[in-house]
């Protein structure tokens, strides 16, 4: 028998604020976190902008020694994940350990780290290499030292599937407890690439918006937008089977009951032009929920303000929406925070719980001059009050991973 799936606590470190209500907050203001990069000198760099997070402290949420054991990124999702933990009302020493599990994922890993132990490789010789290198880089010690930080002993994973990250981890531990494997899970993602080596890498890509001008950097579906903004933070989320969930008097704040994952098989970093994995990944979504598509009302998209991508994003919802795409409230929360890579699934699905909270969805900030192709309800001026009952979240990686979560108002 199929379990339900409810979600319980969320914890967000952003660039518009350190909390969940601190960001939701500024998200409704219509805040932009995207500013001058302050983490290195941008002289050499053609790239000037990013969305770094503000005033964060490691030590709020560790001891100082601890901290210089982690990469940024582990930083950021065990901050998420405490506040995820403590929103939840969790009491560990009541609940079975080895039924709870963690899966958060990080796109790239621990790039600072690597490049600080690389110049010291090159300037002072290997000898000089941190002995905390290797675990301080891989790409699985976010979810490991989460799961240290609470004894969790349940399964514990790191799906890496590039922008899809996050959604993927979701949606994996979404069926780790559907299917009876576990009790709870903490999944999301998060990401620290704001360094030299990040930019520069994304830059030769052509993928980053190159502007001076904060509020016309990340401009998702407008006419003149050029690339993304590259951004860091994490988004953790407390995923639990229902009857788990009431049995300890939880507060629900959502319940998921879709997830679609697909590939184009198409360019290493282009969508299929037709938008034919991503619009698949939502009807599969749509399909485990049990919902045809004028059950939903609201979409946030991928929407990552590069020309390609919103382009074929358009075409992928008007595929998976053929009757009702032109009604869906579509919006894009990268226009305020920038891309926060393998952990923007997870802070956009906390901004979908939010919208179904508030019955509100924000708008997409600098959307001035819409794209005669990207011609849905982008959300352009100003937010929204709008009741919904089921939303979806979509997140599409390099590689071709894409990845549709849908979360319907608890009842």
């Amino acid at each position: 028998m199929n379990k339900r799936v409810v979600i319980t606590g969320m914890g967000a470190v952003t660039p518009v604020g350190n909390t969940v209500d601190e960001f939701w907050d500024n998200i409704k203001k219509g805040t932009v976190g995207i500013n001058p990069i302050t983490k290195f000198d941008t002289v050499n760099h053609k790239v000037k902008l990013a969305a770094e997070l503000k005033d964060f402290d490691a030590t709020k949420y560790m001891d100082r020694k601890e901290a210089r054991r982690m990469d940024p990124n582990s930083q950021y999702a065990i901050a998420a994940a405490k506040e995820a933990m403590e929103s939840s009302g969790i009491e560990l020493e009541s609940v079975n350990r080895d039924r709870f599990g963690c899966m958060i994922g990080s796109g790239i890993g621990g790039l600072g780290t690597i490049e600080q132990e690389q110049t010291k490789l090159l300037q002072k010789g290997p000898q000089r290499v941190s002995p905390l290198m290797i675990p301080m880089v891989i790409g699985n010690m976010a979810a490991g030292n989460v799961a240290m930080q609470f004894g969790l002993k349940g399964k514990c994973m790191s799906i890496v599937t590039a922008c899809a990250t996050a959604n993927n981890s979701i949606g994996e531990a979404y069926r780790s407890i559907k299917y009876g494997e576990s009790d709870i899970m903490l999944a999301g993602g998060c990401e620290a690439s704001i360094t030299p080596l990040g930019i520069a890498g994304f830059t030769s890509l052509t993928a980053l918006n190159e502007s001076d001008d904060r509020l016309r950097a990340s401009i998702p579906f407008d006419k003149e937008r050029s690339g993304f903004v590259m951004g860091e933070g994490a988004g953790v989320l407390v995923l639990e089977e229902l009857e788990h969930a009431k049995s300890r008097g939880a507060n629900i704040l959502a319940e998921i009951v879709g997830y679609g994952a697909t590939c184009d098989a198409y360019h290493i970093t282009s969508p299929d032009p037709e938008g034919s994995g991503a619009s698949k990944a939502m009807v599969l979504a749509m399909g485990e929920a049990g919902i045809k598509e004028e059950d939903i009302q609201y979409v946030n998209a991928h929407g990552t303000s590069t020309p390609y991508n919103d382009l074929f994003e358009t075409k992928a919802i008007k595929k998976a929406f053929p009757v009702t795409a032109s009604k869906l409230a579509i919006n894009s929360t990268k226009s305020m925070i920038g891309h926060l890579l393998g952990a923007a699934g997870a802070v956009e699905l906390i901004t979908c719980v939010k919208s179904i909270e508030d019955s509100y969805v924000h708008q997409t900030v600098g959307l001035i001059e819409s794209d005669p192709e990207c011609d849905l309800d982008y959300i352009k001026g100003e937010g929204r009050n709008l009741s919904i009952n089921y939303a979806m979240s979509n997140s599409l990686g390099f590689g071709g991973h894409n990845a549709s979560l849908i979360i319907k108002k608890y009842q």
